[in-house]
């Protein structure tokens, strides 16, 4: 064992129940944001009344809510695989910023529609930021 291994140890002990902590809450945002997500999906896929009817009235053929929702689970998908979940982020912020273009070209109200998707998108990417050590390191946040 050389010196730098002695050293390191406890430093990764008192950053380790931060990161634990951090892990968890990532975990708890990415479940919701997830879960919201996959019921969309599931209604747009299984092309249900309540998708279509939305899906008609923000101007967008009825036979477009398929094809909106397998793009939704193709990026839902690679946001909970663990090798492409960065992919899968910015694909679901691409995604959601669609929702934000389509919600302002009808003069939807702002805090409840229009700025939604990008509720969404805050609870999706804090959920990564929390559990993704690298992405900390990336864009920390300073005190």
């Amino acid at each position: 064992m050389i010196a730098s291994d002695r050293i390191a140890v406890p430093v990764e002990g008192i950053a380790h129940g931060r990161s634990r902590i951090a892990g968890i809450a990532g975990i708890v945002c990415t479940s919701v944001a997830a879960l919201f997500l996959a019921f969309d999906t599931i209604l747009k896929v299984l092309r249900l009344d309540p998708a279509v009817e939305g899906t008609t009235s923000l101007g967008y053929p009825a036979d477009s809510v398929l094809w909106i929702g397998g793009l939704e689970m193709v990026c839902l998908v690679l946001y909970l695989l663990p090798r492409t979940t960065f992919l899968g982020a910015l694909l679901m912020t691409g995604y959601l910023g669609g929702a934000v273009a389509t919600h302002v070209r009808i003069a939807s109200p702002l805090m409840t529609h229009t700025f939604f998707p990008v509720y969404v998108a805050l609870v999706l990417w804090a959920g990564l930021y929390l559990r993704e050590p690298r992405l900390r390191a990336l864009a920390p946040f300073r005190r």
